[in-house]
């Protein structure tokens, strides 16, 4: 069983909080902390005296009062996940971060002013705006909910095994 699994946790009322890892999961599980509310189909840890299934989903039994995240945090993880790491110039694999509006020229870190971008795309735009380079987005940035980027930057497996009742959008 690989430790780097990723376990979503969801406050007592099921928003989504957090990712923790699967040793983080199974132990809230083994305090009564969190129940499982999904597991990974046939797969379960043993020890001496318990058996345990492992968690892909777990719910807190108690309500943690969170507080209120108007926007979620900007990262470069999270450009590249929210882009699904394809190129908004020409849809191939993207691996970089290209700023809309140069940070040379006053563009920051922000969900609105970053795409994915593959590197010959970047290099290409270099130091300019896309009408500047002659270049079109093929999507426009947006800015995720914080919920949503949580769920987003969940690995691709996990995320699709999410399950319906969640009313994520995966």
């Amino acid at each position: 069983m690989d430790g780097k699994r990723e376990t979503l946790v969801l406050n007592a009322s099921f928003e989504p909080l957090a990712t923790v890892s699967l040793r983080r999961a199974v132990v809230l599980v083994m305090q009564d902390k969190a129940v499982v509310e999904q597991a990974h189909p046939g797969l379960r840890i043993r020890a001496a005296a318990v058996e345990v299934p492992v968690p892909r989903v777990i719910r807190l039994s108690r309500y943690v009062r969170v507080p209120f995240r108007r926007q979620a945090a900007w990262s470069r993880r999270g450009v590249l996940v929210r882009d699904q790491h394809r190129c908004a110039y020409c849809g191939r694999r993207a691996t970089t971060v290209d700023h809309i509006v140069p940070r040379s020229r006053g563009g920051g870190d922000s969900w609105l002013n970053t795409v994915a971008s593959c590197v010959e795309d970047n290099h290409r735009k270099a130091d300019r705006t896309p009408e500047q380079a002659g270049m079109r987005l093929l999507t426009r940035p947006f800015e995720p909910t914080p919920a949503d980027a949580l769920v987003a930057a969940l690995a691709g497996s996990v995320r699709e095994e999410l399950p319906e009742w969640l009313g994520l959008s995966a």
